[in-house]
């Protein structure tokens, strides 16, 4: 009975406990009065009165350290009782210590009577360092905080531009209040009461650990069947290799007996070696007789045929179901038209469906007629818009693709209104910004690019880099560095992308580009060395890899020269057509994240148009137009010339 009884006096201050903490005070005085009644005993639970003193006093020593600069008891208290999870895991507890951090790093210059110490500001300056080398790299890409990287390299930060708000006298007691603030609110939520500990950790934390268990289950059931489907694979060619070894043995003691081995028998013996690799029919029309032969199927290096031409398709039909359809009918059509495009085999198969594509207009950019297949672009399907804007994309990727496109400004046109005007669907916005980048390649385009404004919106685009995706921050800066290579483009907001450029540095060599471009200019050469612009820049060098650091070397050149400009940037008079990667680049993605899945019995992909559009045979093969010859990029320079962010990427030359 006496066990009972403890339990149940555990049990009701809990019960108390919690009342208390939620604040239910009349609930709580019922609860109290009529335990008394009836002679419940009520368990005196470890917290209240205590867990509030303990509370305020390390609050208390917290704020004391702020205020004397002792960063050293300041962020022992921090490490020991502010939870792990709260500072590594909350983003606004991850802000507040790093300018708690840089507080402690300027506390000298900001409270010293005279020239502080310097052998204790450079400890203080040291430990900031070793903060931003170590866990506050992960703020690194953030534009809110990236100046401060700099800090600790700038001579005097309280004369330097980037760091006068540090200074001012506001900033200290509004970090403090911050401070003050966040504590309050940490050993609030710390004071949870033990009923509320209990059942979040035997009811929700269970909850999920199951949930993770299970998905770590059906992770390594899928790895197991990998593996296994590996083991299998690999045992059938250990048998298979033990034998045709014996064989070979055999036959090597038969040929010291003078028997000669026969052509057949040495075909019969690779195509089993190489069954995996090549069909069995094509195998066979492979002469192993050849010298050489056996070794150069084994590095894969045989072309076994001929990739063969695809299908001709009615086009009439096509253009006029894309303009007339359905908006399901219409998404899966674009979709198979694109497919056919980026999955065929580079060479003759691609040029044969790109001609295909342009000598039937499939775009309908010849047309004059008030519905083409183009006014996609403005359709209320947002699956349309974004499959035709796909389509587009796939067409600039291509440099035949890209001289059919040019030839009407009113595809630039919509393409760009399309740009401006696309806010729902990112991956839209994304498929025309790089047919539009890919468009930046050609000079005439280049031009009329500048000439309606495109430099504004890349510049105000890019003034928040965090809200942009990948795909379209890489673009965004590779268009804007090829327009800024053209004098026109020069426009005064290009001052923005110097003081927007530190945010961006990342994707270099695109922004390297730009400012070499631009600091040909010698008054912006003046603004950049007015707002300390070389010290940004070397802070990049510390961290940079070695390419980086050779690129940022040719910019400080650049920025501290006095000569006037000698052709960097590329003249506006001459226009000439051909002045353009002469390479092709398919980027994968171009087919990622598909909206449309066929339904049983729904035909999508090739199989929709070899059934339901299949043409006369018009296919011809036509010779690649020869390009200008291409100037290889070395790596260690600032981009002069413009570049498609895939070609970069696969170190074709520009």
């Amino acid at each position: 009975m006496g066990d009972i009884l403890a339990h149940e006096s555990e049990l009701l201050g809990l019960v108390r406990e919690y009342l208390d903490f939620a604040e239910f005070e009349d609930t709580l005085k019922t609860f109290s009065k009529e335990c008394k009644i009836k002679g419940k005993p009520l368990c005196k639970t470890v917290g209240g009165s205590f867990r509030d003193s303990k509370s305020l006093t390390i609050q208390k020593d917290l704020v004391a350290a702020f205020d004397d600069g002792d960063q050293k008891v300041f962020f022992s208290l921090w490490e020991e009782h502010i939870p792990s999870s709260v500072r590594d895991g909350n983003s606004f507890a991850q802000k507040l210590e790093f300018y708690l951090h840089i507080h402690f790093a300027i506390y000298l210059l900001k409270h010293s009577v005279g020239r502080p110490d310097k052998e204790e500001l450079d400890e203080k300056i040291s430990y900031f360092k070793t903060y931003l080398e170590t866990k506050g790299a992960a703020l690194s890409q953030t534009t809110e905080f990236l100046p401060f990287y700099a800090l600790p390299f700038v001579p005097n930060p309280m004369v330097h531009p980037s760091f006068k708000e540090l200074f001012q006298d506001s900033w200290t007691p509004d970090l403090k209040l911050k401070l003050e603030k966040f504590l309050a609110l940490v050993f609030k939520a710390s004071n949870t009461p033990k009923l509320l500990t209990i059942y979040k950790e035997n009811g929700q934390s269970n909850k999920e650990m199951l949930q993770q268990l299970h998905q770590q289950l059906v992770e390594a059931e899928r790895r197991s069947m990998t593996y296994l489907k590996r083991y299998n694979k690999i045992q059938a060619d250990y048998h298979n290799l033990i034998g045709v070894t014996a064989e070979l043995v055999d036959s090597l003691e038969a040929t010291v007996s003078g028997k000669m081995i026969t052509p057949e028998y040495l075909q019969s013996v690779c195509v089993r070696l190489f069954s995996n690799q090549m069909q069995q029919s094509l195998a066979h029309s492979v002469d192993f007789t050849r010298p050489g032969t056996v070794r150069l199927c084994a590095q894969g290096r045989v072309k076994l045929k001929d990739v063969p031409l695809l299908p001709s398709l009615d086009y009439e039909k096509l253009k006029k179901d894309l303009i007339l359809g359905s908006d399901r009918l219409k998404a899966f059509l674009l979709q198979a038209l694109r497919w056919r495009l980026t999955t065929s085999h580079p060479g003759e198969q691609r040029e044969t469906v790109l001609q295909a594509y342009i000598s039937n207009d499939l775009l309908d950019c010849h047309s004059r007629n008030q519905r083409s297949v183009l006014q996609l672009l403005h359709s209320k399907s947002d699956v349309v818009r974004q499959y035709v804007a796909r389509l587009i994309n796939a067409f600039a990727s291509l440099a035949e693709g890209r001289l059919y496109l040019a030839q009407n400004t009113k595809v630039l046109r919509m393409l760009e209104g399309r740009l401006k005007e696309e806010d729902k669907d990112i991956i839209t916005r994304e498929n025309v910004l790089g047919a539009l980048q890919k468009f930046s390649l050609r000079r005439p385009l280049q031009t009329a690019m500048i000439q309606d404004g495109l430099i504004f919106w890349l510049v105000d685009a890019l003034k928040d880099p965090d809200c942009l995706s990948d795909y379209t921050l890489e673009y965004s800066v590779a268009l804007l560095m090829n327009l800024c290579l053209r004098s026109a483009g020069l426009s005064p907001l290009t001052l923005i992308l110097l003081q927007e450029g530190e945010e961006i540095l990342t994707f270099e060599p695109y922004v390297n580009g730009a400012l070499y471009s631009i600091l040909s200019v010698p008054s912006i050469r003046e603004e950049a060395r007015a707002m300390g612009m070389e010290d940004i820049l070397r802070c990049f060098i510390k961290e940079g890899n070695a390419e980086m650091i050779r690129q940022i070397e040719f910019i400080i050149k650049q920025l501290n020269s006095e000569e006037l400009p000698d052709g960097v940037l590329e003249s506006d008079d001459d226009e000439d057509e051909d002045d353009e990667e002469d390479h092709d680049i398919m980027e994968a993605d171009l087919d990622k994240d598909e909206l449309i899945q066929p339904q049983l019995g729904e035909l999508s992909g090739e199989k929709l148009l070899t059934t339901e559009y299949l043409g006369i045979m018009t296919n011809t093969g036509k010779t690649r137009r020869k390009g200008l010859a291409s100037v290889q990029w070395s790596g260690d320079e600032p981009l002069q010339r413009p570049v498609t962010p895939g070609g970069h990427r696969n170190g074709y030359p520009v």
